[in-house]
């Protein structure tokens, strides 16, 4: 294939993701984002730096979010809210996490692929992306000819900048009253 014939089937199949996304689960995280004290964000591996990414526009928009695993983390506790990225919904670290701060009566988001994983079962919302991955035991119901778990990664990448936008809404936040809290060291 040429360039533009896999361009064309990415984008194809970011469609079909994307669309099969519950708006219901989507209403619900984004109501558990807005009641939320301080939002925790954890993931794995590609989808750990889509999740980092997404921490950084939650701080932008001014709400107390951290990247689990980072020094200056604080522990969470009741009051707010773990979002963790996990196509599989195994990864034991992530398990670990989960089950620590259910533990402490913090909430939980998931974005997975598999509904029925062990963090999906200790989750207060559950965002299903019908993506397939080499790593679950549940392959989604969209195929795709990218390698491993790449139309995951990317679909909730653009999932979480739909979130944000959705937030911005909420908030009556505009990109330029963001831009008030983007790094700039000069």
């Amino acid at each position: 294939m040429e360039y533009q014939e896999y361009a064309n089937e990415v984008l194809q199949e970011l469609e079909k993701t994307l669309l099969s996304v519950s708006v219901n689960d989507t209403s619900a995280f984004v109501d558990l984002l807005l009641g939320a004290k301080e939002i925790f964000c954890a993931g794995a591996g590609r989808s750990g730096f889509e999740i980092k990414g997404f921490a950084m526009r939650l701080m932008h928009m001014g709400l107390n979010s951290y990247v689990v695993g980072e020094t200056c983390t604080p522990n969470i506790d009741e009051g707010g809210l773990l979002v963790i990225c996990s196509g599989s919904g195994e990864t034991k670290s992530l398990v670990n996490h989960a089950q620590k701060a259910k533990s402490v009566g913090a909430k939980i988001a998931l974005i997975t692929i598999d509904p029925n994983s062990t963090i999906a079962k200790l989750a207060d919302v559950v965002i299903e992306i019908s993506a397939p991955s080499p790593k679950s035991a549940h392959e989604g119901r969209i195929h795709s000819i990218q390698p491993m778990g790449s139309l995951f990664e990317q679909t909730e990448g653009i999932y979480m900048d739909i979130v944000i936008m959705m937030l911005m809404e909420r908030k009556g936040m505009n990109s330029d009253t963001m831009f008030g809290r983007h790094a700039n060291m000069e």
